[in-house]
């Protein structure tokens, strides 16, 4: 059960990669999560390195995901303001099954459902505050105008993120967990690293189309 004394909770793995469904265990188990509208328009004190914008918001709650903590480099300010908390990578099976999954969800959301957002599309796409979606893709990806969506540098951007959030705990390996909630096994791994008892016999399954997840 949820208690004010639990140890932050932050799930670091890239949007489209399951959070929804980390979300939905961590409210199983009455763990407060935080507003993610309210995390979400941090995005600008992410890429200006401004993580204490990012601490001040995290005394709001004990868990957090997606935006700005799936982002790269945050886990590293995370883990040395907070150093007991418990972090959860989440993945998918391989990065072109990422790729896939971002870039058919970003056409859904901000395009034609059949090819990828323009830049006149994300910078006028209305989530959160106008020019949030370009933001993001701009900011984390690094990818040129002409091809937002370069499958290469998405890829390797993901693959990247991955790697080095696993190459930081190497000498901590207690405080990290790698989830893929397409695995039923992982669902008990996770409830295990959570130190609760599991309330399925597998992941819940839940998607709101309306985030960038």
């Amino acid at each position: 059960m949820f208690s004010k004394n639990r140890e932050k909770i932050f799930c670091i793995g890239f949007n489209k990669t399951g959070t929804t469904t980390i979300e939905k265990v961590l409210k199983d188990f009455n763990i407060k999560l935080g507003n993610q509208k309210e995390a979400e328009v941090l995005m600008p004190n992410w890429y200006e390195r401004d993580f204490k914008a990012i601490f001040h918001y995290v005394k709001s709650a004990t868990a957090f995901q997606d935006i700005p903590f799936s982002l790269p480099y945050t886990f590293i300010a995370l883990e040395q303001k907070f150093p007991n908390a418990k972090f959860i990578l989440t993945v998918r099976d391989n990065d072109e099954q990422w790729y896939n999954s971002i870039s058919k969800f970003h056409s859904k959301l901000w395009s034609s459902d059949e090819n990828v957002p323009n830049v006149s599309e994300l910078k006028n796409a209305p989530y959160r505050y106008k020019g949030l979606a370009y933001e993001y893709v701009k900011q984390v990806f690094n990818t040129p105008d002409e091809d937002l969506y370069n499958r290469s540098i998405l890829m390797k951007t993901y693959n990247n993120h991955n790697n080095l959030v696993k190459d930081y705990f190497r000498a901590h390996p207690e405080k990290l967990i790698v989830i893929n909630t397409s695995n039923k096994a992982d669902y008990f791994r996770l409830c295990d690293f959570l130190k609760e008892k599991p309330l399925h016999d597998n992941f819940p399954w839940e998607n709101k189309t309306s985030d960038i997840k």
